[in-house]
């Protein structure tokens, strides 16, 4: 079989391949990021609603009004929502749109390790030279003097993505000033990956578009599927300034032109949910998270508590396994557990050698039954 020289390198998805050998090993899948349980009532509810009422046909190319209007009106800057924010299919499209309508060959893009497999990918497509910056074992802080020789005079964008799939950091205000004041120095571009933004466990969450001077640079990236347990609807947004929209939107209409439009008018009502959902979100989330990092630190890993997300990456090597990919084989055979070998989200570093990084958007009951499989590696 060919693949074009650009896409060589990847092959399939971490994600597909590890969701495979959780089906072949009638394993938990604590890999992909999914939710085992269903979404809310008033969601699922409002999507039917809208495919009954008729929202059948396109939408608008940038995003049905209702929603585009629910997210400006959700946001914390003041936001034009038809000239603005544009909707996609799921975030993943997001990072495609952005990346192919505004960075041409050649251009530097930094990247911060570990990452989400997109950002490379689609940085490869679009003929982009990566720059490299590191968030270091065990606590992933953000190096100054290597964030700083990482930007030139040829820097086009920075990604980042706060809170942190997979390190389950939540970048303080010191950090994103950092990098908002290089981002100013240089006239780059920042793509803020904010998709777990109502996810943040411990802290609070700082969008960077806030900061003085960013909000005319910044591409913040969200998503509804983490937010309400409907990670197949595909749902993504960008909001950006209008001379960024015009390039992510001219890419987006020739990748899938809109998102599902019965989907759309259920996002914008989700948007709109009272504050207690999140609160008892953010409680329910809480309670997953410490049940695995306890489990996983009885059993002898070395765990750094997430602040945000629901991802964890825990230290296997007290177990004497010589990389991630043997363990997690070891794990699915032994267990009945998988998890994601992280060195695919590693480009410049080895670090993700000695991790393993485990989901908990699962239900009580399943986090139990995996703690207790866990306890076959003492």
């Amino acid at each position: 079989m060919e693949i074009a020289k650009r896409l060589e390198p990847f092959g399939e998805s971490i994600f597909a391949t590890w969701s495979r050998v959780a089906i072949e090993h009638n394993a938990i899948n604590l890999g992909q990021g999914f939710p085992d349980f269903d979404a809310p009532d008033f969601v699922k509810e409002a999507a039917i609603k809208a495919i009954r009422d008729g929202e059948n046909q396109y939408s608008r190319s940038a995003g049905h009004p209702k929603l585009v209007h629910a997210i400006a009106d959700t946001f914390e800057l003041d936001v034009d929502p038809m000239n603005e924010v544009t909707v996609t299919c799921g975030s993943t499209e997001t990072i495609a749109a952005v990346i192919l309508g505004l960075v041409n060959p050649g251009d530097e893009v930094i990247i911060i390790e570990p990452f989400y497999d997109s950002y490379l990918a689609c940085l490869s497509m679009a003929g982009a030279n990566v720059k490299m910056v590191t968030l270091h074992v065990p606590e992933f802080k953000l190096d100054e003097s290597e964030l700083r020789r990482a930007f030139t005079d040829k820097t086009k964008m920075i990604i980042i993505n706060s809170p942190h799939n997979p390190t389950g950091r939540v970048f303080n205000k010191e950090e994103l000033t950092l990098i908002a004041s290089l981002a100013i120095k240089h006239d780059a571009i920042v793509l803020s990956d904010e998709v777990y933004d109502k996810l943040v466990l411990t802290g609070s969450h700082i969008p960077i578009a806030t900061l003085p001077q960013m909000k005319e640079r910044t591409i913040t990236l969200r998503s509804l599927g983490k937010v309400f347990s409907v990670t197949g609807w595909k749902i993504g947004w960008s909001v950006a300034p209008s001379h960024l929209t015009e390039s992510i939107r001219n890419s987006h209409q020739f990748l899938t032109f809109c998102a599902a439009t019965p989907l759309q008018v259920a996002a914008a009502e989700a948007l709109r949910a009272p504050e207690n959902y999140f609160k008892q979100y953010k409680i329910e989330y809480r309670e997953r998270r410490d049940l695995l990092v306890k489990g996983l630190r009885d059993v002898g890993f070395n765990v750094h508590t997430p602040e945000g997300t629901y991802f964890v990456l825990a230290d296997h090597t007290p177990f004497g396994f010589d990389d991630d990919v043997a363990f997690c084989h070891h794990l699915v055979e032994k267990c009945k557990i998988v998890g994601i070998p992280p060195s695919a989200f590693y480009s410049k570093s080895d670090d993700g050698k000695g991790l393993v990084r485990f989901a908990f958007c699962k239900g009580l009951e399943t986090l139990n039954i995996a703690v207790e499989r866990l306890m076959g590696l003492a």
